[in-house]
């Protein structure tokens, strides 16, 4: 495959060095194909660099759709409870839930989600507020009227 793109580089590393040099110096690196054992190995040392999954979404791209979700997928063991952060959990691309990156970068929707990161005034629990996933989602969904 890399064949037919060589403008890309093209690169094959053991899973201990790339984690190695993904905490030496992350800034070398522009994207990463791992299969499914070494994403969440990745996914899993990233996640600790930027504090924590819950500020890490997930993208599965396909030709003609895309699903968004968590790092790690749902998590069926806080639902209905009020305690999800809406963009670690989100797998509907451009509803009230999904204002990860990569979802809109994805469907083109542009939405100034990072300002509730930046302000702290709604954060949910996970990331240091006192918000639940209702109050957040609401307050995401009054700044995009």
């Amino acid at each position: 495959m890399a064949e037919g793109f060589p403008d890309i580089f093209y690169g094959e590393h053991l899973i201990d060095n790339t984690c190695m040099q993904l905490v030496m110096n992350p800034f070398q690196y522009d994207t990463l194909l791992l299969e499914n054992l070494y994403g969440d190995i990745v996914s899993d040392l990233c996640a600790g660099l930027v504090g924590g999954s819950a500020l890490c979404p997930a993208a599965n791209l396909g030709a003609e759709c895309a699903i968004f979700e968590a790092v790690h997928g749902s998590a069926p063991d806080i639902a209905g409870k009020d305690v999800a952060n809406p963009p670690r959990y989100c797998n509907r691309p451009c509803s009230c839930s999904a204002i990860s990156t990569n979802p809109l970068r994805q469907t083109g929707c542009r939405r100034p989600w990072k300002r509730f990161y930046a302000e702290r005034k709604t954060l949910t629990r996970d990331v240091g507020g006192l918000a639940g996933t209702s109050q957040f989602a609401d307050a995401v969904l009054a700044a995009m009227a």
